[in-house]
C-alpha cells in the first residue's frame, strides 16, 4: 500500500483552525502520510508570524464533517444600468476529535476539498498495519536506534531478586515464544521447578500464560506471581505440574493467596467453556478471593460516558454530578485501588504470598501487579524505577496495547477489543500522586505524556500486543524507544516532581469516596486552561531549587521538608468469597 493512494487531496489554502481556549488561526493546511500541518502567514501590524499545526493523524480517533452551501448576489453596472450575477460557493467544516482528548475544528472552502480532507484523514488514521506506522519512518538526528531499549531488562531485575535468595531462577523456557506467545523470552521461576513441569503446566494456563514471578517483597520475602486462568473445564481437570508449581513457592507449612479479579459467579461460567479457578481440593494451601473489576467493553463506555460528562460546559451542578456518578470511573478507580491494596496486605501484614489472575492475565491481572508493587516498594516510586516496572508488567508482560488503545473516547467504529486498563491505571498513579505528593519522584506531567504516547507515538515502546510480535515486527531495530527520549536532561526535569522526598515506607491509599477525585489535569485539560496551575508549580520549583542552593538560609522553609508522607493503613471491608 502507497499512503498517496490515500490523499486525495494534499494541499488547501484559507483553511481556519478552531481550537478551546486560542484563538482561530487561518493558513495553509497540508496532509502527509503521517501528520496534519497548518501554516499561517506571517501578518503584518505587529501580528505574530507563522504559527504551526502539527497533529499526528493517528491521534485522531473521529472525524466529524458538514458542508454548507452558500450563495449571494453580486451587483454589477453597465451603461447605466445594474445586472445581479448569483454567485454560488461552499464552506465545509471538519471536527477532528483526537485520542488524547482534544478537539479540533477546521472550517475548509469548497466542498470537494473538504470531502477529501476527511476522506483522507480517516483513510490514514485507520491504517492498522504496525511497520506502516510513524514510529518506523520517525528518525530524530539526536537519538540513535538503539538507545533506551535495554535500560530495564528482565535480567537486571532478577539479579535484584538472586542478591536476596537462591530460591528463584531465571527460565528461557519460552526462548522462542513456542510455550507462550504473549510472555516474554525470559521469566523468574522457583528454582525448583525444571523447564518440563513448566512446560506442562503452561498447556494447563490459558494462553499459556503459567505462574511467573512477578514482585518479590524484600522485606519479608514473599512473592507476588501472575498468570491466566487455570483449565479447569467442566470436568475439573488437575494438572499436577500446576499445582507442583505453585505449592513450590510456599514453604512449609505457609499458606498464600490467590486474588481473582472476577466475581465467584463469572470464575464459575468460565468453567463451562473450559476455564475456571484453582479448587480447594487441589490447591489446599491457597486460600482464594474474589475481587471482580470491570474490563473490555464496560470500561471503555465508562470512559465514553465520562469525557462525554466532561465535554458538556452547559450541565448544572447536580446533572454534573449525576453524570459523573453513572459514568462509574471513579468506582472503577476505587475497585483498582482496594484490589493492590488488598495484594499489598496479604504480603506486608499477612506475610502471605499471593498469586494474581483473572482470565487471560493480560488486563486487570497486569492493573493489580503494578499498582501493588507501587504502593509497596519505594523504588517503583522513582522515575527510574517506575519505567522498569512499566516495562515488566506492562509491556513485556503482554498487555495488548494494539488492541486496547485502537480508539479512545471518540471513536465511532464498532467496540472490539478496545479498553482503557493502561488509562485506569496511570489515574490509580495520580491518585497516589493526589494523597502522597511527597512519596512520587514523577509528577502528573509523566502520567500524561503516557497517556499520550499509548494510543498514538513516534516511538515505539507501546507498539504492538506482546514481545513476540515486538521481534516479528523489529520494532527495537526499526524504531527509537519513548524512555531514550524522556531520559534526556531536557525532557527529565519536565517530569521531575519538586516535592519528592524518599520515602521507605507503604503507602496506603484511602479508597473512600471523598478522597478520590476526578484527574481534571486529564479529563479537563482541553476544556479549562491550566495557566495558573502551571505557574504555581513554576514557582514551586523556583522556591525549591532556590532551597537546595542555600539549605543554610532556608532551613526554616515547609518546601525544604524532612519528612515524608505519613502511611496511612487502609481497612478493607466486605466479604471475600473463598473456594
Amino acid at each position: 500500500m502507497e499512503f498517496a493512494e490515500l490523499i486525495k487531496t494534499a494541499k488547501v489554502e484559507n483553511v481556519q483552525l478552531s481550537c478551546p481556549g486560542l484563538p482561530p488561526i487561518k493558513g495553509t493546511l497540508c496532509i502527509t502520510s503521517h501528520h496534519l500541518l497548518l501554516s499561517s502567514q506571517p501578518g503584518g501590524h505587529g501580528e505574530q508570524g507563522t504559527v504551526e499545526l502539527w497533529l499526528l493523524i493517528r491521534n485522531v480517533d473521529a472525524v466529524e464533517k458538514s458542508v454548507q452551501n452558500l450563495g449571494w448576489y453580486q451587483t454589477s453596472r453597465t451603461n447605466s444600468s445594474h445586472q445581479e450575477t448569483r454567485i454560488a460557493s461552499s464552506l465545509g467544516t471538519i471536527t477532528l476529535k483526537c485520542k488524547d482528548l482534544k478537539v479540533l475544528q477546521l472550517e475548509i472552502p469548497g466542498m470537494e476539498e473538504c470531502l477529501n480532507i476527511a476522506s483522507s484523514t480517516e483513510a490514514l488514521s485507520s491504517v492498522d498495519s504496525v511497520m506502516m506506522m510513524y514510529p518506523f519512518f520517525y528518525r530524530p538526528q539526536s537519538m540513535k536506534l538503539k538507545d533506551g531499549w535495554q535500560l530495564y531488562p528482565l535480567q537486571h531485575y532478577y539479579q535484584q531478586i538472586a542478591s536476596e535468595t537462591s530460591a528463584w531462577r531465571l527460565s528461557c523456557v519460552n526462548g522462542d515464544f513456542t510455550i507462550c506467545s504473549s510472555y516474554p523470552l525470559a521469566v523468574i521461576v522457583p528454582a525448583t521447578v525444571d523447564d518440563n513441569v513448566l512446560k506442562k503446566a503452561a498447556r494447563f494456563r490459558q494462553g499459556g500464560r503459567f505462574p511467573v514471578l512477578s514482585y518479590y517483597h524484600k522485606k519479608n520475602g514473599t512473592v507476588m506471581l501472575r498468570s491466566s486462568q487455570p483449565l479447569i473445564g467442566p470436568n475439573r481437570k488437575r494438572c499436577q505440574e500446576d499445582e507442583l508449581l505453585l505449592s513450590a513457592v510456599l514453604d512449609g507449612g505457609e499458606r498464600g493467596f490467590i486474588i481473582d479479579t472476577r466475581s465467584a459467579q463469572a470464575a464459575k461460567q468460565a468453567r463451562v467453556m473450559g476455564g475456571g479457578t484453582e479448587p480447594k481440593s487441589s490447591y489446599p494451601r491457597w486460600k482464594r478471593l474474589h475481587r471482580p473489576l470491570e474490563r473490555g467493553r464496560p470500561l471503555q463506555e465508562s470512559f465514553i460516558k465520562l469525557v462525554e460528562a466532561c465535554n458538556d460546559t452547559s450541565l448544572s451542578m447536580d446533572r454534573w454530578l449525576s453524570k459523573l456518578e453513572s459514568s462509574k470511573w471513579l468506582a472503577h478507580v476505587k475497585g483498582a485501588l482496594s484490589t493492590a491494596c488488598l495484594a499489598a496486605q496479604c504480603m506486608e501484614r499477612e506475610e502471605a504470598c499471593i498469586l494474581v489472575h483473572g482470565a487471560e492475565g493480560t488486563d486487570t491481572t497486569l492493573l493489580v501487579t503494578a499498582l501493588a508493587q507501587v504502593i509497596l516498594d519505594p523504588d517503583c516510586r522513582t522515575l527510574t524505577g517506575f519505567q522498569g516496572l512499566l516495562e515488566r508488567e506492562w509491556i513485556e508482560a503482554g498487555h495488548p496495547f494494539h488492541f486496547r488503545c485502537a480508539h479512545s473516547a471518540y471513536s465511532h467504529a464498532r467496540l472490539k477489543q478496545e479498553a482503557p486498563i493502561f488509562l485506569l491505571f496511570l489515574d490509580c498513579v495520580w491518585q497516589l500522586g493526589h494523597q502522597f505528593p511527597f512519596s512520587l519522584q514523577f509528577n502528573e506531567h509523566l502520567l500524561l505524556v503516557l497517556f499520550e504516547h499509548t494510543y498514538a507515538s513516534c516511538y515505539g515502546t507501546f507498539l504492538c500486543n506482546s514481545e513476540k510480535e515486538r521481534c516479528l515486527c523489529e520494532v527495537k531495530e526499526k524504531t527509537h524507544s519513548l524512555w531514550s527520549w524522556l531520559n534526556q536532561p531536557s525532557e527529565l526535569k519536565k517530569h521531575l516532581n519538586p516535592l519528592y522526598t524518599y520515602n521507605a515506607l507503604v503507602i496506603w491509599p484511602s479508597v473512600e469516596p471523598q478522597s478520590l477525585q476526578l484527574w481534571q489535569g486529564l479529563f479537563l485539560r482541553w476544556i479549562r486552561s491550566s495557566q495558573y496551575l502551571d505557574e504555581a508549580w513554576a514557582e514551586i520549583q523556583r522556591l525549591v531549587t532556590n532551597c537546595e542552593d542555600a539549605p543554610e538560609e532556608s532551613a526554616g522553609r515547609t518546601l525544604c521538608h524532612s519528612q515524608p508522607d505519613a502511611a496511612y493503613p487502609l481497612t478493607i471491608t466486605g466479604t471475600a468469597n473463598e473456594g
